[in-house]
């Protein structure tokens, strides 16, 4: 098992390049399932689930094309094997996304349920009401999800909880509706809005992006185009959150400012200097870091995927946060393996109190989920001496090329 090995205590400082968003570049690769013709895919990172639900949109019968550019183009015109197989959705609960489009161009469809996920619960139960109220008839046998419809029919969805997977499934399956669909309570993160944007230049009829009442008019038929993925928002704050804990100085260039208000408001206000454009970020820390308070929510509060990350943050900075998690109920197993680097963490219930510690000291840790390893990795780049981040293999599904993105930076990293 592969692992990272890093030397701590060197000042990042230069220019990274951001890699299109994971999160928005799923959706879209199943948004070829909704049409016979070819979707031309651009900007899509190179990584372990990209690359997981492209085998399982192959299987399907989607004929695929990837070239050096990261551009992906896919085609569905024959759909030949209607099924997610556990086997690949265990791997990625983001395979529950092939549902609405697979039932709604096809009319039937098997999904695996998704089974556990480390950092807490996410039912899929907001999907499956949402297609049968549309006209689905939906059993669930054996551990997989069995759909039919010979056509849905749009319907007024009322969501009892704000869901990013669910709002993009059942938005989906709209787009070839019979008649209007109306969801209410709609996730309004900037990702679901790259989905819409991409489904309608499919040519899907879509009013309300970027609210929570979404409308979407079900057409007969939607067509290829080419799509170029937004920028990853969270591998941005990610390194902006690094290059501020090693009281370093970074340009990011093809990024966005416009979908990272909440990161960038805290970042300053923990004391850094930060200037943008439209497609580049300057961030400059003069002195050290000060403790911010955070509290998770839906998109546009400060996000989930963050929390660790700035986290490590406070660990070395002056005073004490306190970070209260919404979202997920077992988003906190960072917190020992920290521990284990002399932070001091008091864990109550969705809430940590982070006390600022003189440093922190390198380690053998291991990561638990995605941000919880690239936590892990920026607690070893301001760490006194060597850590060992173990389970990599984590961060190898959300980080594209990330020790060498490092590396670039002046870090003392590498893959073991």
């Amino acid at each position: 098992m592969q692992k990272l090995i890093i030397q701590g205590g060197v000042r990042l400082s230069g220019d990274v390049t951001i890699s299109g968003a994971k999160n928005a570049a799923l959706p879209i690769l199943c948004a070829s399932l909704l049409t016979g013709e070819t979707l031309v895919a651009e900007n899509v990172p190179h990584l372990n689930d990209i690359t997981t639900m492209l085998d399982l949109l192959q299987q399907m019968g989607v004929r695929i094309n990837v070239d050096s550019n990261r551009t992906i183009e896919l085609t569905a015109a024959y759909l030949s094997n209607l099924v997610a197989p556990y086997e690949m959705v265990k791997t990625m609960r983001a395979a529950i996304l092939v549902l609405g489009p697979m039932l709604a161009r096809a009319g039937a469809a098997k999904v695996s349920l998704p089974g556990g996920c480390a950092i807490g619960l996410r039912p899929v139960d907001q999907h499956i009401k949402g297609l049968q109220a549309m006209g689905a008839e939906i059993e669930i046998e054996h551990g997989y999800i069995h759909a039919k419809a010979k056509r849905l029919n749009g319907a007024h969805i009322v969501m009892d909880i704000v869901t990013v997977t669910g709002t993009e499934n059942l938005m989906m399956a709209a787009t070839l509706a019979e008649g209007t669909t109306v969801l209410e309570n709609a996730a309004r993160e900037p990702e679901v809005m790259d989905l819409a944007n991409c489904l309608i230049a499919m040519g899907a009829r879509i009013q309300g992006v970027g609210t929570d009442i979404i409308t979407i008019e079900g057409v007969e038929s939607l067509h290829g185009t080419n799509y170029r993925v937004m920028p990853d928002r969270i591998e941005s704050g990610t390194f902006l959150v690094a290059a501020a804990a090693s009281g370093g100085e970074i340009y990011l260039r093809q990024t966005r400012t416009d979908t990272m208000d909440a990161v960038l408001d805290k970042l300053m206000e923990a004391g850094a200097a930060i200037e943008s454009g439209e497609d580049w970020i300057h961030l400059k820390m003069n002195n050290p870091p000060k403790s911010v308070n955070l509290r998770t929510a839906p998109y546009p509060a400060f996000p989930t995927d963050m929390q660790a990350q700035f986290m490590v943050l406070n660990t070395i900075a002056t005073g004490t946060a306190i970070i209260t998690e919404t979202i997920f109920e077992n988003r906190f197993m960072h917190v020992q393996e920290l521990e284990r680097m002399n932070a001091d963490i008091k864990v109550e219930g969705n809430t940590a109190v982070v006390c600022g510690v003189a440093g922190l000291d390198g380690a053998n840790v291991m990561a638990t989920d995605l941000r919880a390893s690239a936590c892990l990795v920026l607690a070893g780049l301001i760490a006194r001496g060597e850590t060992i981040v173990d389970r990599i293999y984590h961060l190898d599904r959300g980080y594209e090329r990330i020790e060498e993105k490092l590396s670039a930076l002046g870090a003392r990293i590498r893959r073991s």
